[in-house]
């Protein structure tokens, strides 16, 4: 896992300084040295700004509020004992008003990040199911995907999103960033941390029976309960929520379900 958390700071960086150089290779041809410092500069500003409020940015986009211990003092002490066991600083919990089971963590790391679920997920799942998912998303802490899935996704939402502003060629804007970010969101963002996810969360758990019944049961949700949200925000979720059609489907990065079964039944 500490391979992984070094490969994934290795990700968040060559990201970081893949943008800076071409924007400053802008700048040097608007204006020079000064200019392209100036708009490297600014780059690098923007990167910072992402680690240190992206989690935030993420988290209103996606309609989260803050936990309060009231609600469910059970989720705090299970997300605390399975932070102990996984050596990471309880992340700050997160609550979303929503039907659709889902559940998503976000932030720097292991020293800081948020997790949140939804409503739906805390009233679809047993205690061993949402232990389980629970340990998927420490897992992501741990290792340090949330790094690098939240400056990919917030990199991927600009993209799409700056599509809206072209008025008569919003179309063929959006026609070509969707898969711009789509390229970048697929570059970054490998299946095989849905994977290993799962079975740290296995070892967590003790057993990979509470995993399994967690994808099943999260995969099935989508053929029952209506879902909406940013498109480019499924690499987020435990499971992929989205149905595999539109601008959605471009950004598809979880394994296929049997796949993920597959490997949990070897463990």
């Amino acid at each position: 896992m500490r391979r992984r958390a070094a490969v994934n700071l290795f990700k968040a960086w060559l990201l970081v300084l893949g943008l800076a150089a071409p924007i400053g290779a802008f700048g040097w041809a608007l204006g020079g040295a000064q200019t392209a410092s100036l708009f490297a500069f600014c780059a690098l500003l923007a990167a910072a700004a992402v680690y240190a409020y992206g989690d935030r940015a993420l988290l209103g986009m996606l309609g989260a509020r803050e936990y309060a211990l009231a609600e469910d003092p059970l989720l705090r002490s299970t997300v605390d004992a399975l932070s102990a066991k996984i050596d990471v600083v309880p992340p700050k919990l997160y609550v979303i008003a929503d039907g659709f089971p889902r559940a998503f963590s976000t932030g720097r790391g292991p020293r800081g990040s948020a997790l949140a679920v939804s409503t739906g997920l805390l009233g679809a799942l047993t205690h061993t199911e949402l232990e389980a998912v629970l340990a998927h998303e420490l897992a992501h802490i741990r290792s340090r995907d949330v790094l690098v899935q939240t400056f990919a996704v917030l990199l991927a939402v600009v993209l799409v999103d700056f599509s809206r502003i072209g008025g008569w060629f919003e179309r063929p804007l959006r026609a070509t960033l969707a898969p711009v970010a789509a390229a970048f969101v697929h570059l970054l963002l490998s299946p095989k941390r849905e994977l290993g996810a799962d079975a740290v969360a296995a070892r967590l758990c003790g057993t990979p029976a509470g995993v399994t019944s967690a994808l099943v049961r999260l995969d099935a949700a989508s053929d029952l309960v209506s879902f909406a949200a940013h498109p480019v925000s499924g690499p987020l979720y435990t499971t992929n929520p989205f149905a595999e059609e539109g601008i959605a489907a471009l950004f598809v990065t979880h394994p296929p379900l049997e796949q993920r079964l597959a490997r949990l039944r070897s463990i």
